[in-house]
């Protein structure tokens, strides 16, 4: 029987299928991106050899076609070398015209270099900004994993507390001085009623600024804000379309979810603390959210948390999935130059199909690490709890 290679040893046969897996998918991909780019790069030697062509006409000394006199000039020199071929010579002068106008007006001109196609000498240039672009996904997605469970817990805590939405607090607090009036005087509480609205009016806007999009947000603080520094693309990809709140409301549910579990009741009758109170003497400190595990202690909270944890994990190849296709978005809808999703979006416009394709496979490799490193996280965890 053949030995497993050496990286796989330790690792669960599921994890290995799923690592083999990936394997496959990159360099399916792989093939897949430079056969793309070489359907395009097949033509690019007959194109350039009629540039060439093109060129000897145009680099004649003396000659400028935009003179009529020197045009006319030049289409009897062609009838003269080319008697009887009338169209043929049409056909050649509206060609050298097509061609000034690529000369004066193309892509490579209005991007301050001529040079087409891949070459080592980009591989530096495409490393930098993917070297950046990785920076901010990275750093974007842990805050978003770990601002994702502390916003759930704290959700979570709330909801056991029995605390209503501020709209729905100040409402109760209004039927009931209504009902107390009626019995006797009583003074409207009206502190408590405008904080609970302020509360709620604050709830909203933020809750509306982590639905906006990215370019939207970027858009309105661009005259006050540097909106290509890499501090401000992280914290915009954490409080931007929706993803913090989308994964803090996933990580809320399993919490509901485990909570609902007949474990719980075991837990209760060994005496573990269930109360939800803050910082009460058997409750929830607050300090839990920032360090959950370290600070629950003898608290069904943490078997609740441990396990939501656990089925958290996976969701992060999903969350990287968005994340990146926001990314690379922002930096597009931004025109951010020197980045690299501008770049890839520069390159398909020139028709640099090849250098396209090196730029998408390096966003292809960011995903792709996320899942096996979600993969391999996820599978250490199964075995710590004996799964």
């Amino acid at each position: 029987m053949t030995r497993p290679p050496d990286f796989l040893v330790g690792l669960s046969d599921s994890l290995k299928g799923r690592l083999v897996s990936h394997a496959a998918g990159v360099v399916f991909v792989a093939v897949a991106l430079a056969g793309f780019a070489l359907s395009f790069e097949a033509n690019a030697p007959a194109e350039s050899a009629q540039e060439r062509h093109l060129e000897s006409y145009l680099e004649l000394n003396g000659v400028d076609f935009g003179d009529p006199l020197d045009r006319a000039l030049f289409r009897e020199s062609l009838d003269r070398f080319y008697p009887g071929q009338a169209a043929r010579n049409d056909s050649l002068l509206q060609a050298i015209d097509d061609a000034r106008v690529r000369r004066w007006s193309g892509p490579g001109l209005r991007r301050g270099d001529t040079n087409r196609g891949f070459s080592p000498a980009l591989l530096p240039e495409i490393a930098w900004q993917f070297a950046q672009f990785l920076l901010v996904y990275i750093l974007a997605l842990l805050g978003i994993y770990f601002g994702a469970e502390r916003l759930g817990l704290y959700r979570f805590v709330k909801w056991k507390q029995g605390r209503e939405s501020y709209l729905g607090e100040s409402i109760r607090i209004v039927r009931e001085y209504r009902h107390a009036r009626a019995n006797s005087r009583v003074r409207f509480p009206k502190g408590a009623v405008a904080l609970d609205i302020l509360k709620a009016l604050g709830k909203g806007i933020l809750t509306t600024l982590f639905f906006s999009p990215a370019y939207v947000i970027a858009y309105a603080l661009k005259t006050s804000v540097d909106t290509s520094s890499l501090p401000f693309m992280i914290l915009l990809a954490l409080v931007s379309n929706g993803v913090l709140i989308q994964a803090s409301n996933r990580f809320f549910e399993l919490l509901v979810a485990e909570d609902r579990k007949g474990y719980v009741r075991t837990a209760t009758v060994k005496n573990l603390h269930t109360s939800y109170e803050w910082n009460a003497k058997e409750g929830v400190p607050v300090r839990v959210l920032y360090r959950i595990s370290q600070n629950l202690g003898p608290h069904v909270l943490r078997h609740l948390y441990e396990n939501a944890r656990f089925q958290f994990i996976p969701a992060m190849k999903e969350l990287g999935s968005f994340l990146v296709t926001g990314l690379v978005i922002i930096e597009m809808a931004l025109n951010i130059q020197g980045r690299l999703s501008y770049n890839l979006l520069q390159q398909i416009l020139f028709g640099r199909y090849d250098v396209a394709c090196v730029i998408i496979f390096s966003i292809f490799l960011a995903v792709k690490g996320t899942e096996v490193f979600v993969d391999t996280w996820h599978d250490f965890e199964r075995r710590r709890y004996g799964f």
